[in-house]
This record gives C-alpha cells, sequence and structure tokens, in this order.
C-alpha cells in the first residue's frame, strides 16, 4: 500500500437501511488493525437512511462496541481517490465471534450453503444513477441518446477508467430513459464478492461524478412522474462448469435445479422486498409500465416481469443464460439482497418448486379475467405491506436468524413512522441524495 502512494484505507459495511458507513485508518496501522479490527457502534444496525436511529428489540443504544476487521483479499487501490485504498469489513463483537447482523456474513453463509450442495452462484448487480449539474439540474439529452453521451464522454470515459484500474469489469455503460439517468453493468462474479463490488462501484461512480462538477444521485425516484433508479441483480447456477439456466428441457432451456431455484425467488417476491425494496421512496418506483416488475409474472426477457430469463444470443447462451430481478433498487443492502435471493432459491431446490407459465406480455396490460387465470397480481404497493410478507415467510426470517430478520422489521417500521405520511414530492426530496 506504501509503494502504491497509499496514506488511508476505508473500511466499510453497509447497514440495515442500504447506507454504507465507514471508518478509515492510516495505512501504517493496517496490520493491526488487520488483526484487532476497529471500533464501531453496535447501534448502526438501526440507522434509517435519514440518519435517525430507530429503537428496537436488540438494541443496546449507546452501549457496547464492535470491531470491524477488513477483508485483505477483497483490499482496493482507489484510482479515483489518490492515497486512499478500500476494503470491506467483517463485524465481530470483542471477543472474536462474528456479528449476528453482519449481512457480508450472512451472504457468505448462503453462498457456502450452497456450497452444500455441489452448487455455485454467479451474480452481478446493474446500477442506475442520476447525474446533475451542481445545483440538481439532471444533465440534458434525449432517451438513451448518442448526444447525452457525447456531451459526457470524459465523465463517462473517467468512470470506466477508475473502475477498471479497481479491477472491476464493466460490460456496457449507456444513457437510460430518465433525465440525466445513466446504468452500468458489471461482469458476473462470486456472490459477495458481486456485493463488494456494488458498494465500491457506487462510490466510485459518486467520487468520479463529483470530481467533474456533478452529483450522483441512486434514489429510486429523483422526482414523481419520472422514471425510477433500479438496482438489477442478475444470477445464474451452476454445476461445476455448467451453466444450469441453459441447455435443459424446461422452458427455454432451464435445468429443473434452476427452475426450482428461480421459483422459490419468485414465491418470496413480497417477501423479498423488504430487503430488495426496503425504503418508502421505493415504492414511488415499483408502477405499472415502467419496466419495475411489480406484477407476480415471469417470463422470458420480459421487462415487465420483476423475473425475467435472459438466455443471451445464440451461440453463447450456455454461459450468458441468467435470471435477473428487477423490482430492487439501490437503497438495498446488496448484501441482504445476495442472502436473501440465495436463500429463497434454496428454499425452492428444496420444495422442487416450479415456475408458472411465462407470461410474454405486459402482465399490467391484461384483462382481471386473464391475470386471475394467469395468477397475476400486484406485487406489494408499499413498504408496510412488503413487511407484512417477510414476516408471514416461512424461510426468510429464520435463515436470517432472529436478531436480524428482528431488527430488519423495526427499522422498517421506524422508516414508515417517520417518512410515510410524506407527500410523493416531500419524499423524494427528502431521499434524493441519500444513497
Amino acid at each position: 500500500m506504501e509503494q502504491a502512494g497509499v496514506d488511508l484505507v476505508a473500511l466499510s459495511f453497509v447497514d440495515n437501511s442500504g447506507i454504507s458507513r465507514v471508518k478509515a485508518v492510516p495505512v501504517t496501522r493496517l496490520a493491526k488493525v488487520a488483526a484487532w479490527g476497529v471500533g464501531a457502534s453496535n447501534s448502526f444496525d438501526f440507522f434509517l437512511g435519514t440518519d435517525s436511529i430507530a429503537s428496537g428489540e436488540h438494541s443496546l443504544g449507546p452501549v457496547g462496541d464492535l470491531r470491524l476487521h477488513p477483508d485483505l483479499d477483497a483490499l482496493t487501490v482507489l484510482s479515483a481517490q489518490p492515497g486512499w485504498a478500500w476494503a470491506p469489513a467483517w463485524r465481530y463483537d470483542q471477543d472474536g465471534h462474528q456479528h449476528p447482523q453482519d449481512a457480508r456474513a450472512l451472504a457468505a453463509t448462503a453462498v457456502g450453503q450452497l456450497a452444500e450442495r455441489g452448487l455455485t452462484a454467479r451474480m452481478a448487480f446493474e446500477l442506475e444513477w442520476i447525474a446533475t449539474d451542481a445545483d440538481g439540474i439532471p444533465l440534458s439529452g434525449p432517451a438513451y441518446g448518442y448526444s447525452r453521451l457525447s456531451a459526457n464522454h470524459e465523465y463517462l470515459r473517467a468512470l470506466v477508467s477508475a473502475l477498471d484500474s479497481q479491477g472491476i469489469t464493466v460490460e456496457q455503460v449507456h444513457p437510460e430513459y430518465a433525465a440525466g439517468q445513466f446504468e452500468l453493468s458489471i461482469a458476473a462474479t462470486d456472490p459477495v464478492r458481486a456485493a463488494d463490488l456494488a458498494v465500491l462501484t457506487r462510490e466510485t461512480v459518486r467520487t468520479v461524478t463529483a470530481a467533474h462538477g456533478l452529483r450522483a444521485s441512486f434514489t429510486p425516484k429523483f422526482e414523481p412522474g419520472g422514471v425510477g433508479n433500479g438496482g438489477h441483480v442478475h444470477l445464474s447456477i451452476w454445476d461445476d462448469e455448467r451453466n444450469l439456466c441453459a441447455g435443459g428441457t424446461g422452458a427455454f432451456g432451464l435445468t429443473p435445479t434452476a427452475e426450482s431455484f428461480g421459483a422459490g425467488i419468485f414465491r418470496r417476491l413480497p417477501a423479498l422486498l423488504t430487503v430488495g425494496a426496503p425504503s418508502v421512496v421505493s415504492y414511488l418506483r415499483l408502477e405499472p409500465h415502467h419496466w419495475a416488475g411489480v406484477f407476480t409474472a415471469w417470463g422470458l426477457e420480459n421487462r415487465e416481469a420483476p423475473l425475467r430469463l435472459i438466455r443471451g444470443a445464440a451461440g453463447q447462451r450456455d454461459t450468458a443464460a441468467n435470471l435477473e430481478v428487477k423490482c430492487f433498487d439501490l437503497t438495498a443492502n446488496p448484501y441482504l439482497v445476495v442472502a436473501g435471493l440465495l436463500f429463497a432459491g434454496q428454499a425452492g431446490i428444496d420444495a422442487d418448486a416450479r415456475l408458472p407459465e411465462p407470461v410474454s406480455v405486459d402482465p399490467g396490460a391484461l384483462s382481471p379475467d386473464e391475470a386471475a387465470a394467469a395468477g397475476v397480481t400486484r406485487l406489494p404497493q408499499s413498504l408496510s405491506d412488503a413487511i407484512a410478507a417477510f414476516e408471514a415467510d416461512d424461510v426468510l426470517p429464520g435463515a436470517f436468524g432472529p436478531q436480524l430478520a428482528t431488527t430488519l422489521l423495526d427499522v422498517r417500521r421506524a422508516e414508515v413512522a417517520e417518512l410515510g405520511s410524506l407527500t410523493p414530492a416531500e419524499l423524494c426530496q427528502a431521499m434524493r441524495w441519500l444513497h
């Protein structure tokens, strides 16, 4: 690190409201910190995105301390922040035991359980954000327009160059639908690593954007009536070097294992929204006909379905085929998203679950009779409804563990109490720059 010109190392973890919290240490202390950690309050588990602190059954208030231990295997020199490096942190108590509310550790547990079945997963996050000028006015240019790219080519080039220097493989970047909106896709990798990269990519976007005199907002809804920012997740299941999302006898080439895995996720989408769309403002984004995926439908490359299969180009499907979850956003803790999806998918394998018939049209365009015949209904339309679905689920609360599951619900209910009565305009304004 010293040879690379690094003076400081940022150690980050993501709280239950999706905010990356951080402690930084001089590089000269890194070895000691790796061995013994650096202190961080238990209370971070109860922080809201607004920095209010919720009460809860497992809250110790100001009492107690945890230790942040950097994962040195994930240590990264930050090209966008000269003199700095970054590492995701594990959280332990003072006696060296894993903190039961450590989201990164939970994701690693879910990966380990999948490995016990002889399976692995590859995952990737898509990030959408709105870039504005210093006054908060979104950058101009048509949706998906080359002119928006051309006007901001140095910004996008600097961003992709910084990510590449940090070992992050960018698959594509482009202007998106909303004013000032961009989307960036990262190559699939190990699930915990994918969550790490989601954190690191977002902070790199934020840093490079600021360096160009701009602001970046990852909020699900920048303004009422506009198109929101998603945090789509791609995942595939593998048996050694075989992608189980392709080459099977099921719908569109799914193998029985991949279909069961997808069915487990599909069945639990209402509960999973508590993890993947965890804020009050998330539900302003979840509107029909906005490609957000708000109905209980799945299909082949159907952008109005919350779960869709992407096969990829002919000739690449044995490696490219994957499932995409579209109803999540970037107020989510990506480690909790990884854990939730893997636990739900494995429950589907255990139950030998099967997906319903795929939907090949916009599910929001179905008549009431057609929707009823296809089993298509709306996903939760509020955070309160998602909380109820999570609480009633037969798998996720147990898989998350009693402390974390209870705290998640305490934090979500506190956010509803604080923000639930705001108008859409007030809510967008309150949340616009928090994530």
